[in-house]
């Protein structure tokens, strides 16, 4: 269908939001985003994209052959807790390199790419309710005010207060562990920056640098029962986080004792939505399928789900048929990813012999190891 001056609304303004905004009105949409923050702001943290984001971001024309402020990685490194011994050395995927970049760098490049573009977004606009009717949709703003769309995208994160419209009521799950995250300022330059992931009984810390190697992203995650909110900004205690990690060795202590300021993320899962869209009103991002940070692939399946919805209302005739086949093509490979992140959390904090036989194995497979996850960092949704 042509969609050229059509009306679409997308709730939230963050990296899913901005992106499917984006594909949308390069395709001719007129193109409201509401963001119930006053400004896009981000607690200071890192993301990895890989190849099957990095995809996308090129084909949106956000990042280039060397993308603005993306950090390039030569791959990751696999570590043992206490003296940080070497594991293995996982290489670039095939598919592939993966960039590492601050969360709010990415977003400014995708706020400044939709502006540029005609998007129109408006900050402290809080979405109270979404009417739909059988040819349009209205979303209701704290305050009375009403936006009729011909299409809502729901892009309003895990905590969705939209997804309940089609999913009914959902108590998440916490999966008893917690992330500490933080960046600190870093100078020890690396002529091929790489990820380290040091792992420990119960526990397993994620270092990588950001903006050319001027800063180094932390997030150390750690088993715990002790828990009752589900908010992920709550400031923490550095000592207490050192403390947690006191056994740990190698390089990732030097970073550790860096940290001057954390904040905690508590893991609490939903699962992958049973329904996605309803005709006029489809979800996008984590509110349609929330997962673990194991896999690295958060942003990276808001971005394929961007293009894959924007793609359907060329590929069909209308906006239904649109929707119904967004769903259809992005809900098996969004289960299987989010599936694959559950696993990894398991694999990465093993107890006994049993981690120390997934260590020989480790060290067995080698440079081979990249290739488990392949289907993951090969798809590409703008093929």
């Amino acid at each position: 269908m042509n969609i050229d001056g059509r009306k679409f609304s997308v709730i939230g303004g963050g990296i899913g939001g901005l992106a499917a905004a984006l594909a949308l009105r390069q395709r001719g949409a007129q193109v409201t985003v509401l963001e119930q923050a006053p400004a896009l702001t981000e607690v200071g943290a890192g993301l990895q994209i890989s190849a099957n984001g990095m995809a996308v971001l090129r084909a949106l024309g956000v990042a280039g052959p060397e993308p603005e402020y993306g950090q390039l990685s030569h791959g990751t490194i696999l570590r043992d807790y206490r003296k940080g011994r070497v594991v293995s050395k996982v290489p670039v995927p095939a598919a592939g390199p993966t960039y590492y970049y601050h969360r709010a760098d990415l977003l400014d490049l995708l706020h400044r790419a939709a502006r540029d573009a005609g998007v129109d977004i408006r900050l402290g606009a809080r979405v109270t309710q979404v009417v739909k009717y059988p040819s349009e949709a209205d979303v209701v703003l704290d305050g009375g005010e009403r936006l009729r769309s011909e299409c809502v995208i729901a892009a309003d994160g895990g905590r969705s207060t939209i997804r309940p419209i089609l999913n009914g009521t959902e108590t998440p799950k916490f999966t008893h562990q917690v992330a500490w995250r933080a960046t600190i300022p870093w100078s020890q330059r690396k002529e091929m920056p790489r990820a380290s992931l040091t792992m420990g009984p119960g526990r397993h810390v994620v270092t990588y640098p950001l903006r050319d190697q001027c800063l180094m992203n932390v997030v150390a995650i750690e088993e715990r029962s002790d828990w009752q909110e589900e908010g992920w900004r709550l400031q923490g205690d550095p000592d207490d986080m050192r403390a947690r990690f006191a056994d740990f060795g190698g390089p990732v202590r030097d970073i550790l004792a860096e940290v001057t300021e954390t904040n905690l993320w508590a893991l609490f899962l939903r699962p992958v939505a049973q329904s996605w869209q309803s005709g006029r009103l489809a979800l996008l991002g984590d509110a349609a399928h929330p997962t673990l940070p194991f896999m690295a692939q958060g942003a990276c399946l808001a971005l394929e789900d961007a293009w894959i919805l924007a793609r359907a209302f060329k590929d069909q005739s209308g906006v239904k048929q649109a929707l119904a086949a967004y769903e259809t093509q992005r809900r098996p490979r969004a289960r299987q990813v989010v599936a694959a992140a559950g696993a990894n959390a398991r694999n990465f904090h093993l107890r006994g012999p049993m981690r120390l036989a997934a260590q020989m194995a480790l060290m067995a497979v080698g440079a081979k190891l990249s290739q488990k996850y392949e289907w993951i960092y090969s798809y590409d949704a703008t093929a």
